[in-house]
């Protein structure tokens, strides 16, 4: 019959030689394994650069640039113009960034107007902490009709910025990009939708101008498809982060039509379940479809006197406007009326371009990692290379690393802290990679000595199964609580459980075992290595501890590459053995160490100056009705500058309920004769047990918004207009049972209708009103070079508030 095949021969059970210790049956063990872990991690390398140098911003283009496309040269002269200076809704400042909007829209020959009107926040907005916020705002509007439409596509950015800073990523650089978007546009052919370019007011306030529009404008009447232009940083990928609900049609456009598509959808997930909020959120609100774009690293400057036009990265800006041209004219041509299709789909950046797959597939793939993980785990046992009592300890050892390294990032941010207290403020540090590259270097440490401890006693095979286990159980979970996050660990599993069966079935002695596993570390690296990329930006160094746990999961898919690194031990005895031992915690040693140099270069590198100031946060409160004055601030431990203000935590409700509900620290200031704003009763009727007050509330000053609220113990508030608009309803517990917040306050104030149902006596009502700039104070302290401004909208904020008994 001849030689049995050798299908048969690898179909036989392979005991281990006798002699040979259970930390010598791994997966994958060639004959010549320094050459093979060194083909490997080139290989890893290799993938790993690729997948990063794929987020890379592009090259800015010229102003000379053809003029079918975007340049961000041109594009940044808009921004050097609208960023010139703060501009937030109402400020005169912002009516002149208003008047060259329609300036340059005009002068492109587009249908252009400005919705002026009172709007009311998108939902219930934590920046309305003091009671429902409405806004007068005024929209530029403007309509590059089309030839044969199906819908509309709609451009969106927001033109005003915070009070404490020009704004120039955000979203100066967003509304540059729609400027210039539209250019590029209204030069070439007409497309067959039409294309509207909408800049919002008062988006930092409270969303009023996009709720404005995409409520009443007659544009917005039928719906459409919305491309919101955002930044919360200064430089980085643009990341598609949100989308609308049924977004498999909408990313499918996306991955094709846009140049440079970063985007992934664990992140749509994530952003779902915050309280965060852009423009888009009052799209979504009223059906519409669409995308939500935004570059978020270098966020120390976000909402802050350092967001200047010269913080502005051009590559990023190039990057926001050839994703919104590009998908500007693919749903311009694209028939909009089957955008929406049964699921959302499940998607991530890979070289060159998106992956991605119907969202039904994530549970089913979820199941298959599980049942290869598991069938990978009998076949180890049948084979002898590790026992069920190993591989439950390397099931149950292999969340050590997952709970260890996000702990250690933790207390690593704390001890940098506690060095660098004025990092509390900040949204992220000024120069951030060093700490990044400590948290890496630290995860990888925990990494390499658990397994230099655990590996001869269970055996890398037990650990390999372990790791894959985990990241298949969190495929699960993923699955059913995040769905369009369990590609994460699901596909890393799946790849790994078929590379273990692949390893276990060949011949040890050949390549495949090595190519197999080295193939399903390459899986990890593709996924995992971008995600920690973009978590590190995305959630600040506060949160390292996520990226950390991202980063083990990837070490643990590459746990058979991780084995050739290590010495062989087989049948080793004496001082042989315990050479082995010791060069197998090197790889461990050597991370710990560069952890502890990278913090340190860190600190030494991103010192706190004048021009990287430590953040601080201070108002200035006055009840001008008894005549006592406060400072007040929201550090949870003040800087020294600060401290010079304020003592502890005091709650500041009954006083001020326009500053929300959270406690502040608060000292005592000198009182300076600055005068509430007026209330007037323009009209009082009683009908029944209902009482109506038709006031108008005055500023007395400049202000930049007021507030009034009603003392619950005088009446109960049934109904309320604004501007003859109704006024969502939002009781709140405590004295102050109504309460509403009016930005851009024109200087001839608001008027609000009341309907209450009294409670005996006058209607008590308290009014404040607000403006920006603690200079001009007795008791102010400028600051010194190297303390800044937190952004925050209530920074160096001056409050008068008085209480009328009507």
């Amino acid at each position: 019959m001849g030689a049995p095949s050798t299908a048969a021969t690898a179909d036989t059970p392979t005991r281990p030689k006798r002699g040979v210790p259970a930390a010598d049956r791994a997966l994958a063990r060639p004959r010549r394994r320094l050459l093979a872990a060194a083909a490997a991690l080139v290989a890893l390398v290799a993938v790993g650069a690729s997948s990063l140098l794929d987020l890379r911003t592009p090259t800015p283009r010229p102003a000379d640039a053809p003029t079918g496309e975007f340049s961000a040269a041109r594009a940044f002269e808009d921004v050097q113009v609208i960023a010139a200076r703060p501009h937030a809704a109402g400020s005169p400042a912002n009516d002149q960034v208003r008047a060259h909007l329609e300036q340059r829209l005009r002068g492109l020959g587009l249908e252009t107007e400005v919705q002026d009107t009172v709007a009311p926040e998108a939902g219930e907005l934590s920046g309305a902490a003091g009671g429902t916020a409405l806004a007068r705002v005024r929209n530029v509007v403007a309509r590059l009709p089309g030839t044969d439409p199906t819908g509309r596509v709609f451009l969106v950015s927001h033109y005003d910025s915070v009070q404490t800073g020009p704004g120039g990523n955000d979203a100066a650089a967003g509304t540059a990009a729609v400027l210039e978007v539209a250019r590029a546009l209204s030069v070439g052919p007409r497309p067959r939708n039409d294309i509207v370019f909408v800049l919002t007011d008062a988006e930092e306030a409270c969303l009023c101008g996009a709720v404005a529009f995409s409520a009443s404008h007659p544009l917005a009447a039928d719906g459409g498809v919305v491309l919101n232009l955002e930044a919360r940083g200064s430089t980085g990928p643009v990341i598609m982060f949100e989308t609308s609900q049924d977004n498999a049609k909408l990313v499918d456009v996306f991955s094709r039509a846009a140049p440079h598509p970063v985007g992934t959808s664990f992140a749509v997930e994530i952003y779902r379940a915050l309280p965060n909020d852009t423009d888009f959120t009052a799209f979504l609100d009223q059906k519409f479809v669409g995308l939500n774009s935004a570059y978020i690293d270098g966020g120390a400057v976000y909402h802050t006197p350092l967001d200047t036009p010269a913080a502005v990265n051009q590559g990023s800006l190039q990057q926001h406007g050839d994703n919104a041209l590009g998908l500007a004219r693919e749903f311009g041509s694209t028939d909009l009326t089957a955008l929406r299709a049964g699921d959302d789909a499940t998607y991530f950046p890979v070289p060159g371009g998106l992956v991605r797959y119907p969202g039904w597939l994530t549970l089913p793939l979820a199941l298959l990692a599980v049942l290869a993980v598991a069938a990978l785990g009998w076949l180890t046992r049948r084979q002898g290379r590790a026992s069920t009592g190993r591989l439950a300890a390397g099931f149950g050892l292999a969340l050590v690393p997952i709970v260890a390294a996000p702990a250690a990032a933790q207390l690593l941010w704390l001890a940098i802290r506690a060095i660098r207290p004025g990092y509390a403020q900040l949204l992220d540090p000024y120069r951030p990679i060093w700490y990044r590259m400590a948290v890496l270097a630290l995860a990888a440490a925990i990494l390499f000595t658990w397994y230099a401890l655990t590996r001869r006693r269970v055996g890398p095979a037990a650990l390999a199964f372990g790791g894959l286990a985990w990241l298949a159980v969190f495929g699960v979970l993923l699955a059913v609580a995040v769905p369009g996050g369990a590609y994460l660990t699901t596909l890393p599993a799946l790849a790994g459980g078929i590379a273990g069966l692949v390893a276990l079935r060949t011949r040890q002695t050949g390549p495949w075992p090595v190519v197999a596993t080295t193939v399903a570390a390459a899986v990890g690296v593709i996924i995992l290595l971008p995600t920690v990329t973009l978590l590190f930006p995305a959630l600040g160094m506060a949160k390292g501890g996520v990226a950390a746990l991202v980063a083990v999961l990837l070490g643990l898919t590459a746990l058979p590459v991780v084995d050739l690194l290590h010495p062989q031990a087989g049948g080793q005895r004496g001082l042989v053995a315990l050479r082995a031992r010791r060069l197998a915690v090197v790889p461990a040693m050597a991370a710990a160490l560069a952890a502890v140099v990278l913090a340190g270069v860190g600190l030494v590198v991103d010192r706190l100056d004048a021009d990287h100031p430590a953040p601080t946060h201070l108002m200035y409160a006055l009840d001008a009705g008894t005549g006592q004055a406060r400072w007040l601030s929201r550090e949870p431990d003040p800087q020294p500058w600060t401290d010079g203000y304020v003592g502890g935590f005091t709650s500041v409700e009954d006083d001020f309920p326009g500053l929300g509900k959270a406690k502040l620290r608060t000292g005592p200031a000198p009182v300076t004769n600055l005068p509430a704003p007026k209330v007037d009763v323009l009209a009082d009727s009683t009908s029944g047990t209902e009482r109506t007050l038709r006031l108008r509330l005055t500023p007395q000053r400049p202000a930049r918004l007021a507030t009034l609220h009603v003392d619950t113990s005088t009446a109960t508030v049934l109904r309320a207009e604004v501007a003859g608009r109704p006024v969502p309803m939002e009781p709140r517990k405590g004295k102050w049972g109504f309460g509403l917040v009016f930005h851009a306050l024109p200087p001839e104030g608001f008027e609000v209708t009341l309907t209450v149902s009294p409670k005996g006596g006058p209607v008590v009502v308290r009014a404040m009103d607000a403006s920006d700039g603690l200079d001009a104070l007795p008791g102010f302290r400028p600051r010194p070079p190297d303390v800044g401004i937190v952004g925050s909208h209530r920074s160096d904020m001056l409050a008068v508030a008085r209480t009328y008994p009507l």
